[in-house]
């Protein structure tokens, strides 16, 4: 008997419904979600452990590297001169203001004068009266003791000649010893007046005691004269200097005396910038180094300045030193004691290997290190660093251009760890 075949049959749906096959389709998408999720998930946290996380670096370049040391300051001239009285006196004007331009020699402050002036007019009187008596001396003491002097002579030669007969006739009997007597006193008169206009004229002469008496009293009246005109000089308070007032003490009617400061002259001349650095950047300070410096109160006007001096002890308390700028061109607007900022250049390297300055580890150590990244990790590498700016620095041994170094302190990043350098323009 031959066996027939079963008749064929489709699929059954007669059990589904459309709720039904919605509800399988939304499983099976959510399913498909959940995988999806789960895959990106797994790419995303997965990706760092296994190729590194990503680091922002930069491509080690030549650059040209300026490094600078910034300090503040003030403006001040080499000195100052402190202006004062030399006598004790009553102001009698001050013809000057605060700030104002002076010359040399220029009144500064007037001194009543009226007692030094009268003391003057009274040495004037002295010096008269000693001239005086030295003229009279030359002209009529001295003629007249020569004059005495010849009449004196005379009368010797008459008195002797009369002693001589006395004499005479004494020894022939003649003469009594009472006219012997009287021509003996009469030739020791005649002798002594001669004497006596020999002394005259001596002392009258130059040379003589009166001469040098009369000299010596005319020098002293001179000398008085002179210290009273220096003293009425004194009332006359002037500028001993071109240059600027920068503080004034005094007023009209102010007793002053020496000692006291009334006014602070700041000489005309060189123009100083004294400022006080860091005693760790005493080390690259050079005389003759340029600075850029600018008034606090024009901060968009810049002048130039030259190091001319370092101080050579350091101040303990601030661990600073005080270094000083000259200004060979001083800008119009500079003030005394203005406060300012300079920027002084201590090294100029062109076309340098060069580095971010916050890429390298332990800058100021001995043994400065940067991350490299070389076959996709990081690596340690110990490089030597010149010039020092605030943006870049210089290597000079360690680094090439092209290589590739972490920016930045990238403190959480290992020797030899994986990385994806994101290298910034």
């Amino acid at each position: 008997m031959i066996p027939t075949s079963a008749p064929f049959k489709g699929p059954d749906f007669s059990g589904l419904t459309l709720p039904r096959v919605l509800a399988g389709l939304r499983a099976r998408l959510w399913w498909i979600l959940g995988a999806l999720a789960g895959i990106a998930l797994a790419i995303y946290f997965g990706t760092p452990y296994v190729f590194g996380p990503v680091v922002a670096a930069e491509r080690v370049q030549r650059h040209d590297i300026v490094q600078t040391v910034v300090a503040s300051g003030q403006v001040q001239t080499p000195y100052r001169v402190n202006v004062g009285s030399q006598v004790v006196g009553i102001v009698a004007d001050v013809p000057v203001e605060e700030g104002q331009t002076v010359t040399v020699d220029q009144t500064l402050i007037r001194l009543d004068d009226t007692d030094a002036r009268e003391a003057v007019r009274l040495a004037r009187g002295i010096v008269a009266q000693s001239e005086a008596r030295l003229n009279q001396l030359l002209k009529v003491a001295a003629p007249s003791a020569a004059e005495a002097q010849r009449q004196a002579q005379a009368a010797v030669a008459d008195a002797q000649a009369a002693y001589d007969r006395a004499v005479k006739l004494s020894t022939q009997g003649f003469g009594t010893k009472a006219t012997l007597d009287d021509a003996r006193k009469a030739l020791d008169v005649a002798q002594s007046q001669v004497r006596a206009a020999d002394i005259q004229i001596t002392t009258s002469k130059p040379g003589g005691m009166d001469y040098v008496t009369a000299e010596t009293q005319l020098e002293q009246a001179r000398a008085s004269l002179n210290s009273s005109e220096v003293k009425l000089g004194y009332m006359q308070i002037r500028a001993p200097r071109a240059g600027t007032l920068i503080t004034r003490n005094v007023e009209r009617g102010n007793i002053v005396q020496p000692g006291n400061v009334l006014l602070v002259l700041a000489p005309k001349g060189e123009t100083q910038i004294v400022v006080e650095i860091d005693e760790q950047n005493l080390g690259l300070m050079r005389l003759g180094e340029t600075a850029t410096v600018s008034a606090d109160a024009y901060p968009k006007q810049n002048f130039q300045a030259k190091l001319f001096y370092i101080n050579p002890s350091v101040d303990p308390t601030k661990g600073a030193v005080g270094v000083k700028l000259t200004v060979p061109d001083p800008p119009d607007y500079l003030r005394q004691d203005m406060t300012v900022s300079a920027e002084i250049e201590v090294a100029r390297r062109p076309q340098s290997i060069a580095v971010g300055t916050d890429s390298i580890h332990e800058l100021n150590s001995s043994n400065p290190w940067v991350l490299v990244v070389d076959s996709g990790r990081a690596r340690r590498r110990t490089i030597a660093v010149g010039a020092v700016g605030d943006v870049i620095s210089e290597v000079t041994s360690g680094l090439t251009p092209g290589d590739i170094v972490v920016r930045g302190q990238a403190s959480a990043i290992a020797d030899g760890q994986r990385v994806r350098a994101r290298i910034s323009s």
